[in-house]
């Protein structure tokens, strides 16, 4: 694989560091493959062709990321009870779901951005790592789960729309 411009590549210990323009990103690799940089050129080395194509998959991501980022944008839906976010550092708040008075909480995950437009009803969650803006939707998902209520008439909650 060719390494872009502007991206630079180090390996050390089965631990691969990208840092480009948008940030930096962190993998621990499985010690079942070998990982060589050599330049502008990094090869993946290994017995299992199925945790080599892996392997690769994750530095396209991982290069992608440090180079443009991820930005996945999500729609707040309600029907009666108007949604509020806040985040302070790692912590997102949650407050009026569903009219409760206790407010539900979520973290955020590695160097993701969260971004909420109250008036849009709109939140946008970036960062240059696929995994991580993955898993911060996937906790903004789970904590706005609706128990023990019919989702057909019940459909409140966080929607991605791109």
């Amino acid at each position: 694989m060719e390494i872009p411009d502007s991206i630079n590549v180090q390996v050390q210990n089965n631990l691969l560091k990208v840092k480009g323009p948008q940030g930096e990103v962190e993998r621990k690799l499985s010690p079942l493959i070998n990982v060589n940089v050599n330049g502008k050129e990094i090869s993946v080395n290994g017995k299992s062709k199925a945790l080599i194509n892996t392997t690769e998959a994750h530095l396209r991501n991982m290069f992608k990321g440090v180079k443009e980022g991820f930005k996945v944008r999500l729609k707040l839906i309600f029907a009666h009870f108007p949604i509020t976010i806040e985040v302070k550092g790692k912590d997102i708040t949650i407050k009026n779901f569903l009219g409760e008075k206790q407010s539900r909480k979520t973290k955020l995950v590695g160097v993701t951005k969260l971004e909420v437009k109250q008036k849009e009803q709109e939140v946008t969650i970036s960062g240059p790592d696929k995994d991580a803006v993955g898993a911060t939707i996937a906790n903004l998902r789970a904590a706005m789960r609706i128990k023990d209520k019919d989702p057909r008439v019940f459909q409140d909650g966080v929607y991605i729309i791109s």
